[in-house]
């Protein structure tokens, strides 16, 4: 696989993902997957102390850390460089309690036990404890009621405790996720003038149907040397062409969650069937078409790829480095004109 500098960590340029295990993915077809993930050339996975989803639960959490854990106790770590997240405010870790530099040494400890490792590559914050327009809140965002001082405080204490946690040899960079392009600046001011860990990376929703970090994120990537570590790069599945005509597969998340996180609309169809014309113009398969769009865009890119099964992931492996053609991409752009943000 190709390789990419995300800060000073080098990785491949496609993370794993890991979200489904513990859940859809029982132990041994996880170990399955890693196996064949590292046995292909990544290097570089992405969990969290929430996951798995699909549901996300109090009595499963950190059950997906746990599975990666079993795994490294029984064939070592092998390469894996290992992003992970502590959970934000109203989520079901702590209480539902907000993220502050106690909460993060807490949940970098607990993360490292489960995995049954001593160092964490990049600690995400999974999202700010004051708010996002992430999970289709981008409809009916409102900032108004946020306090910059406060906002500043928090970072400062946060920040702390990853210098602390960095000198420790704990963790190593710094990532957040479901950010804005404000946010992540304030951090990165933040962690320069405290000598603190900087962001290296933002993990937010992208693919050929959510394509918000287009503008503004794209911007701030490219000026500030900001990696986008793209979730639902296949749209929790819909450009894979499944759902189509209203199917439902059997054990798709579809059946676990009936409006895919707020993704089905009276519009998604539509957009889906109009890309799964193009990939069927250009002969191309739509996933490998999806994932690959990925790596054309003008800003750093790293699509985090996950499958339910590993006949999954091996169908995903086997389109890694699929060109598209210049047609095939301006197709994309007039696609995309045509249908925006269906969901």
């Amino acid at each position: 696989m190709k390789r990419r500098m995300i800060g000073t960590l080098e990785v491949s340029d496609w993370c794993f993902g890991t979200m489904t295990f513990g859940s859809q993915t029982d132990e041994a077809e996880a170990h399955r997957q890693l196996s064949r993930a590292r046995d292909f050339g990544m290097d570089f996975l992405d969990t969290a102390e929430m996951y798995p989803v699909a549901p996300v639960t109090k009595e499963t959490l950190g059950r997906t850390e746990e599975v990666i854990g079993s795994w490294i106790a029984t064939h070592g770590r092998q390469g894996w460089k290992i992003a992970t997240k502590i959970t934000g405010a109203g989520g079901v870790a702590r209480d539902g309690a907000p993220i502050d530099g106690v909460a993060v040494r807490t949940a970098v400890e607990a993360s490292l036990k489960r995995l049954q490792t001593d160092h964490i590559d990049i600690y995400q914050f999974h999202w700010p404890n004051r708010g996002a327009y992430s999970f289709r809140q981008n409809w009916r965002f409102d900032p108004s009621g946020q306090d910059r001082e406060e906002v500043i405080a928090h970072m400062d204490d946060c920040l702390g405790a990853l210098a602390a946690l960095r000198d420790e040899g704990k963790i190593g960079a710094f990532g957040l996720s479901n950010e804005s392009a404000w946010g992540t600046c304030r951090w990165i001011d933040r962690a320069e003038a405290l000598g603190a860990p900087r962001v290296v990376s933002v993990q937010n929703e992208y693919s050929l149907l959510c394509r918000l970090y287009d503008t503004d994120m794209a911007e701030m990537s490219v000026n500030e040397g900001v990696t986008l570590l793209s979730y639902s790069p296949l749209a929790a599945g819909y450009l894979t062409g499944k759902y189509q005509g209203g199917a439902v597969p059997e054990g798709s998340r579809m059946t676990r969650n009936k409006d895919l996180g707020g993704r089905v609309s009276e519009r998604v169809e539509g957009t889906v069937a109009a890309y799964l014309e193009i990939a069927e113009k250009h002969g191309i398969d739509p996933v490998h078409m999806a994932l690959n769009w990925q790596g054309t865009r003008p800003f750093p890119v790293c699509p985090i790829i996950g499958a339910r099964t590993d006949a999954q992931l091996e169908h995903i492996l086997a389109g890694y480095g699929t060109e598209l053609s210049p047609a095939l991409i301006e197709d994309i752009e007039v696609a995309h004109k045509r249908h925006p943000m269906p969901y």
